[in-house]
């Protein structure tokens, strides 16, 4: 037997075009020798569609086109994601996150998914009504078991007590010969391993072999990575489908091997990857065609600009470099080599008379005070005005270029270097940032190595070097991980040997720094933790700790 996995990108509340995305995936599995073909978790819808459900037309135009897709389906059948009224004459909420088995023209069995993930980036309790009594499809001499994403994360593989329900367990119950998964399971960094490991725990478990099929693409701040898998009955992993690209591929799961191939995975590649997609897929699915970011000559900005550039082609990116008159000649040369190096287009537009000009025009509101952080924000809000102006004028979505550490601690300049309307690598720590762009040069030079060696400055005064007002880097990226993704208390990370002095100034710095953040352009979200709809934290609060 030959199922096919159909791991495609869909676009959230786009019904006719995901249409033609399953019916071109259907179609492929079919050529390939497909018996059954599967899609990612609301495949037809796109994922997540938030609070879109609401919309009076949203639910019946998602069945509209469940019943065309029905149409087009002969006797292979085809299982695909979608969203379903819950009864309603019952109590709870109004829609199901569902599954529609559909053959022969017609939709033979509705499935309803069991567990609802409402935590970190999750938010289905809000919309969706949980299934109840799991129940085995029959077909072609199979007993199969069909569950959507959550419904395999059980506290059996990752610890987590969030459910006192194990479909898995309920549909082994009944004789269960296969399992199916229908996953909307967004991407960070170790999540494609972490998810062979729950597979493969799964179907050793349950002694039947495992299909999952993933979504790819970039919805929002989320990018789904694909790494669709096979197990078979042994837990042996015997496929993984590409990761963060469209892919149709065949398999008969029943086909056991002797052991799990090993899957090289670097970081830096899978972080460079996830970005690029996210940031494809923003731009495409938001209607435009290019974009635009200052270059200072910094790495941050030149690892923005070379992700921009493979994402939409150098053609479709444009840089602009805005010396001052503390930028140094280095910096505004690195720009334009980088521009060269990537192809893309870059003008060097000077912000020295503007600024003269702000500075004089206040000078009597500031008279008998000196110069201070008021005249370095200046600079970059100088900046920002110049890029929204391009942005405006050549309809380029302006991209931001800060990175996760300093949008942590507020080492940010709300209304300039945070104008925009995409960070790329705002979930990116300043060490990962380093990272990413040696692996990107590993054969020939993208950024250029003066860029990459040189100490980080935003060259707002004279000789001024990040480490002039922050840790090192690794130092704060150390700390930082433990206070934002592992979420521990200043005291806890202080007890594994940081100096509090540093503890507690990177503490107080991230908790005054909320109302930025709430400001900030949406980012690719890459870490387990990142800032935006996974960490929702108050801005008014007296909590320290």
């Amino acid at each position: 037997m030959k199922i096919g996995l159909a791991q495609i990108n869909s676009v959230v509340g786009d019904f006719p075009a995901n249409v033609k995305r399953i019916l071109a995936g259907y179609r492929e599995c079919m050529d390939l020798g497909a018996d059954l073909v599967i899609t990612p978790e609301l495949a037809l819808v796109g994922y997540p569609p938030r609070d879109l459900v609401f919309k009076s037309q949203f639910v019946p135009r998602c069945l509209q086109a469940l019943d065309y897709l029905a149409g087009e389906i002969r006797e292979v059948p085809l299982l695909v994601g979608y969203v379903d009224h819950h009864h309603p004459v019952r109590p709870g909420k109004p829609f199901r996150n569902a599954a529609a088995w559909l053959e022969n023209g017609e939709i033979r069995h509705r499935i309803w998914k069991t567990l609802l993930p409402t935590y970190d980036v999750f938010d289905e309790r809000r919309y969706f009504e949980p299934g109840g009594r799991c129940e085995i499809v029959s077909w072609n001499g199979l007993r199969i078991g069909v569950t959507i994403c959550e419904d395999i994360w059980t506290e059996d593989y990752l610890q987590r007590p969030f459910y006192d329900r194990d479909p898995v367990e309920e549909l082994s119950g009944q004789g269960m010969d296969l399992l199916l998964n229908l996953s909307a399971s967004p991407f960070h960094l170790g999540k494609p391993a972490q998810r062979r490991s729950m597979i493969g725990g799964v179907a050793r478990h349950a002694k039947v072999p495992v299909i999952y099929c993933n979504a790819v693409g970039g919805n929002d701040q989320l990018v789904f990575d694909g790494h669709s898998l096979v197990a078979d009955a042994n837990g042996h992993i015997s496929s993984q489908l590409p990761g963060f690209a469209e892919s149709c591929r065949v398999m008969d799961p029943f086909i056991t091997i002797d052991s799990t191939d090993e899957f090289e995975e670097n970081d830096a590649a899978q972080l460079y990857q996830a970005l690029v997609l996210g940031l494809r897929d923003y731009v495409a699915k938001c209607g435009f065609s290019s974009v635009c970011l200052g270059l200072s000559g910094g790495i941050d900005s030149a690892l923005t600009a070379a992700i921009a550039a493979e994402a939409l082609g150098p053609n479709s990116v444009y840089g602009l470099t805005m010396p001052s008159a503390y930028s140094s000649a280095g910096s505004v040369e690195d720009s334009l080599v980088l521009a060269r190096n990537l192809g893309i287009g870059c003008d060097v537009v000077s912000i020295g008379e503007t600024f003269e000009a702000v500075k004089a025009a206040m000078r009597p509101v500031f008279a008998g005070k000196p110069e201070d952080v008021t005249e370095e924000n200046m600079q970059a809000r100088i900046r920002g005005l110049f890029l929204m102006a391009l942005s405006n004028k050549a309809n380029h979505l302006l991209l931001t270029t800060g990175n996760k550490s300093e949008l942590a601690v507020g080492y940010c300049t709300i209304y300039g270097d945070m104008c925009g309307g995409l960070a790329v690598i705002s979930d990116l720590p300043k060490v990962r940032v380093y990272e990413v762009a040696r692996w990107l040069n590993r054969q020939r030079e993208v950024i250029p190595w003066s860029t990459i060696e040189k100490p980080p400055s935003a060259e707002l005064r004279p000789d001024q070097k990040d480490q002039d007002t922050l840790p090192p880097y690794d130092l704060l990226d150390a700390i930082l991980e433990l206070y934002i993704e592992q979420q521990l208390s200043a005291d806890e990370i202080i007890t594994r040997g940081f100096e509090e002095s540093i503890v507690r100034w990177i503490q107080r710095r991230v908790d005054l720094n909320e109302w930025k953040r709430h400001q900030a352009a949406p980012g690719l979200r890459v870490t387990s933790k990142a800032f935006g709809i996974g960490r929702r934290m108050p801005i008014v609060q007296g909590f320290v700790g």
